[in-house]
């Protein structure tokens, strides 16, 4: 069906004031700077930023759940603030999220590492973690079966863009002596890149191994067996102009990590 031309006039400068607006609002978003408790407290709201899975946070019905999003909801009931999350599938947007103002908290696990202690403030660690290699298991289907580190070489692994993993599969490529191809995706998270991989549209991943237990029942012809990095420490990411947030969060997690209710969450979302 064809517009008249009357329309037209008036819909040509609707488009370009709402592509204006939205200029114009990434721009501000983009000159923000961060907040530090004070100026949350103020607001009554906390702005937070984690991933959607199925351990960290999604909607089921008209329930939120997951580990991450009940233990900052936690913290904001506790402190008398509303919480106002952000589900945001590329690590690297998160950071730029948090730097520009635009999130108070990644409420995601953070593996604890020198790197990301220069460029963000880093809680007391929640949970122990480490990153594992998803593929196909072994079989006709999949010749190239990855049995050790060493079998790595030259092979192409999927990440989240700006993935703190990245920087642990070129240590383990100087391990090996040999080159280890990193390919970054900003769209999807762990969980995406475990069905890319179980479908066969890549052929290796690189996630994090609780979201890998977590999934691994829909994805029954996946190996998560092959370790990436060894166990660490996880935690929250605060911008480094937010001290006064991160003693916040810290004193609150002492206190909270030893309660029945953390207990409760816990064993909730994490097998084992």
């Amino acid at each position: 069906m064809k517009l008249k031309g009357k329309y037209i006039k008036y819909l040509i400068p609707a488009i370009v004031l709402i592509i204006l607006a939205i200029f114009f609002t990434r721009e501000e978003s983009e000159t923000g700077k961060p907040r530090d408790y004070a100026e949350i407290k103020k607001s009554k709201i906390l702005r937070v930023v984690t991933e959607y899975n199925s351990l960290s946070y999604y909607v089921d019905g008209d329930t939120i759940s997951g580990f991450q999003y009940e233990l900052i909801n936690a913290f904001a009931k506790d402190k008398g603030l509303r919480l106002d999350i952000t589900p945001e599938m590329s690590f690297d947007k998160r950071l730029k999220g948090l730097s520009n103002g635009k999130f108070d908290i990644i409420a995601y696990n953070i593996p604890v590492t020198t790197e990301l202690k220069d460029s963000i403030l880093l809680t007391t660690p929640i949970v122990l973690n480490k990153q594992v290699l998803v593929q196909r298991k072994a079989g006709k289907s999949n010749p190239a079966f990855i049995k050790s580190q060493l079998d790595l070489a030259h092979k192409i692994l999927h990440v989240e863009k700006g993935s703190p993993s990245i920087l642990r599969i070129k240590n383990l490529s100087n391990e090996i002596g040999e080159a280890i191809y990193i390919k970054e995706v900003e769209k999807y998270g762990s969980e995406q890149l475990m069905a890319l991989v179980a479908h066969g549209n890549i052929s290796y991943a690189v996630c994090d191994q609780s979201i890998a237990l977590a999934s691994i029942d829909s994805f029954p012809q996946l190996d998560i067996h092959t370790d990436i990095s060894f166990t660490q420490f996880y935690s929250w990411g605060v911008s480094k102009h937010s001290p006064v947030l991160l003693d916040t969060l810290n004193s609150w997690l002492k206190e909270f990590t030893k309660s029945e209710e953390y207990k409760r969450i816990y064993k909730k979302y994490y097998k084992g």
